[in-house]
């Protein structure tokens, strides 16, 4: 069996994730407390109580996200067992990139979520609220090259292009929002659904270039070691280890396309992964694996019960 470790990016958030963990184990706790000292924040209390308003703002969300699937993957090899070399590769969504990092410890706990909360921050300053759209193009024909079809029929007006490969029949694309509508009529045409997103800005488009400025400033100031794991990274969908290269690639990946259904293919061929464990809120990546690769057995990791289930499986 050789596996990998996935990390979810922002939409997984859900009032009360992580209260299970927390309240089994001290690891869990002592993971929830030290993002709260790092940020200056009872991040903790709002992912326990919500509102779910405040939860869903991205610079929440970012690292509320990231503190659970910590929370997992440190109760996991510290009362299971099972350390992060256990997985071959991890790999994390957009912000979950930055969860992968931390748990295979090229990235501090603490760095991590003062990173996420810049990153949101700088998100969602680069772009007015408005200005800016998203879409999920949905349905059996869906694949890149129909979404870039149809992000370039929105370049015509302003800036519009493929956000987020997830999986055939579920590709995101990502600009100004009247390039996105007419993106989204362009869809229409060719047979395919197309769901305006409830976002804040604009992410992974070129419209985010100033965050993307904001976070090379902090990255260069951030030490990042060799990761535990090789990350397969958003933006090249292949291994990296180098600590240069790792900080580069995040940069990039703020205005990049996620290549999610690409990394997922490699770990599936190249990598040779048979099993992915999904640490953290929520079973999204869980559900996109199954499509993308049925053949690799996956499971989402979300509470004590599962990760009890995983370390007596492996």
């Amino acid at each position: 069996m050789t596996l990998a470790f996935l990390f979810p990016g922002q939409g997984s958030q859900a009032v009360g994730m992580g209260a299970e963990l927390a309240e089994a184990f001290a690891t869990a706790r002592e993971v929830f407390e030290a993002v709260d000292e790092a940020l200056g924040q009872n991040l903790s209390r709002l992912m326990r109580e919500g509102p779910e308003a405040d939860l869903t703002l991205t610079e929440n969300a970012q690292p509320a996200l990231m503190a659970v699937s910590l929370a997992v993957s440190r109760t996991l090899a510290k009362d299971f067992g099972v350390a992060v070399e256990k997985a071959a590769f991890v790999a994390g969504h957009s912000l979950g990139e930055y969860s992968a990092l931390a748990a295979a410890g090229a990235l501090s706990l603490e760095d991590a979520a003062r990173l996420l909360k810049l990153r949101g921050q700088s998100m969602q300053k680069a772009v007015p609220v408005g200005v800016g759209a998203m879409a999920s193009l949905i349905g059996p024909k869906v694949d890149v090259a129909l979404a870039e079809q149809c992000a370039a029929a929105g370049a015509e007006v302003g800036v519009c292009m493929v956000a987020n490969d997830n999986n055939v029949g579920n590709v995101v694309i990502s600009g100004a929002a009247e390039a996105v509508a007419k993106a989204i009529e362009a869809a229409k045409g060719l047979g395919a659904r197309a769901i305006p997103l409830n976002v804040s800005a604009p992410f992974h488009c070129p419209l985010m270039q100033p965050a993307a400025d904001a976070m090379a400033e902090a990255l260069a100031k951030t030490t990042i070691a060799q990761p535990k794991s090789a990350l397969i990274a958003n933006v090249t969908a292949r291994p990296v280890n180098d600590p240069d290269a790792i900080r580069r690639l995040l940069v990039e990946q703020v205005t990049g396309r996620v290549r999610w259904s690409e990394s997922m293919h490699w770990l599936a061929s190249e990598g040779g992964v048979t099993r992915v464990a999904e640490l953290g809120a929520g079973k999204v990546l869980t559900g996109m694996m199954k499509r993308i690769a049925p053949e690799v057995e996956a499971s989402a990791l979300n509470g004590p019960k599962d990760l009890e289930a995983f370390a007596a499986s492996l």
